[in-house]
């Protein structure tokens, strides 16, 4: 698919997709037969990932360390467990003070209600 099929898929502009790939978080997307980037189903599994990862937080540097991982083969998935685990204690730990934030709203509106 083109880039602008596939940005529109992922939710990412072409910009991004382009930027993803020069950082080296896109390996180099495969061409078609006039050269323009034709991504793929996989392609877009991977982008679905990355923005996960993105929205939850993580760096761009620490995207870009975890592709590398990836692309460097089976040997590197204990390392790249650890990043991922490392990761999850840090969207746990936003979700925990999230959840405090929500309490103290909804505190403050149920005093409203009742005095209102």
């Amino acid at each position: 698919m083109t880039i602008q099929e596939a940005a529109r898929r992922s939710g990412l502009s072409a910009h991004t997709l382009r930027y993803y790939e020069r950082i080296g978080l896109i390996h180099s997307v495969d061409r078609n037969g006039s050269g323009h980037r034709d991504y793929d189903e996989r392609d877009l599994e991977w982008l679905a990932f990355l923005t996960r990862l993105r929205s939850t937080g993580m760096s761009i540097a620490d995207m870009c360390r975890y592709a590398q991982l990836l692309r460097a083969g089976a040997h590197t998935a204990e390392e790249r467990r650890r990043m991922l685990e490392r990761h999850r204690e840090k969207v746990a730990a936003r979700i925990a003070e999230l959840t405090q934030d929500l309490s103290a709203l909804d505190y403050k509106i149920k005093t409203y209600r009742e005095t209102t």
